[in-house]
């Protein structure tokens, strides 16, 4: 069965987004871009609520963009084929290779179980990856730490009243002194 997994930046002191909305403080380096694109080779599809949606729209045409490196160019060559789901309400079409979701979280991501397919089930987004928990369907928990404090924002742990024990997968320290933490929740 394809694991649902939640990727993303966060800084030490829990959030993916500052108080201000900024995270420029996630810009990784070429150590830690290599992780992110590997892990986006195991993706099969990605389920991203609006904002993400609208953050990620730059990679659809970023392949023209003739500043980019070899390393970007790779990564656009992957994201831009990569099947999506948005989550939106108000968001009336998508562009590439995505589409709306047609129906709620637990049955998208029910349906793309039962497909036929290969790859991880990624949850992009906060907010989605919190609704997605709270219903107990994250499989992977990986988080690439910054070493910043960034004193409020927008959460990558959802805030339910619920336990969720996990197993240690991986880890591994950048010499960016970024620390990656993959976990598997134990079920």
């Amino acid at each position: 069965m394809r694991s649902v997994t939640y990727s993303m930046g966060v800084s030490l002191d829990g959030y993916i987004v500052g108080p201000d909305g900024g995270f420029d403080w996630t810009a990784p380096d070429e150590e830690v871009f290599r992780l992110v694109t590997d892990e986006i080779r195991g993706v099969g599809v990605h389920l991203l609520g609006r904002r993400l949606y609208e953050t990620m729209l730059y990679w659809e045409t970023a392949d023209q963009d003739p500043s980019l490196d070899d390393s970007m160019l790779e990564w656009a060559a992957i994201w831009k084929p990569l099947p999506k789901v948005v989550f939106s309400t108000t968001l009336p079409a998508v562009q590439g290779n995505a589409r709306l979701a047609s129906g709620g979280l637990t049955e998208e991501i029910e349906r793309l179980r039962a497909e036929p397919g290969e790859g991880d089930i990624a949850i992009g987004g906060a907010t989605l990856a919190a609704e997605a928990a709270a219903l107990g369907l994250i499989d992977e928990y990986r988080a690439r730490v910054y070493p910043v404090l960034v004193g409020g924002g927008l959460p990558f742990f959802p805030q339910h009243e619920r336990r969720v024990d996990l197993e240690l997968v991986e880890t591994r320290t950048f010499s960016s002194r970024v620390v990656y933490l993959h976990y598997r929740v134990a079920r």
